[in-house]
């Protein structure tokens, strides 16, 4: 993965503070091939129980993520109960590594 050890600490901490402490975070896509230069950050956040304004809240995490990525831009997928489950969300779960 193509995380130093100080960024994955960087992005949970910044999951919590936008999802909660219960929140989980992984990572996937391009990020987890070490052969591969370049590339956005695609994480999931996934959550165990309904969330309000779950767009806002991604947009937020992307932001706050991006800046402490020197501006790397990132993509969040959110799962919860209630919201809409898309084919991006089974290509996530098939590959991801937890944070």
């Amino acid at each position: 993965m193509r995380l130093t050890p100080i960024q994955q600490q960087q992005i949970r901490q910044a999951v919590h503070e936008v999802f909660g402490p219960r929140a989980l975070v992984r990572v996937f896509g391009s990020r987890l091939k070490d052969d591969v230069r370049g590339g956005d950050l695609d994480l999931l956040v996934a959550i165990d129980e309904p969330i309000d304004h779950p767009a806002r809240l991604a947009a937020a995490l992307s932001a706050r993520v991006s800046r402490a990525m020197d501006g790397r831009r990132v993509d969040v997928l959110v799962s919860a109960p209630g919201l809409r489950r898309l084919p991006i969300h089974d290509v996530a779960d098939r590959e991801n590594v937890p944070l």
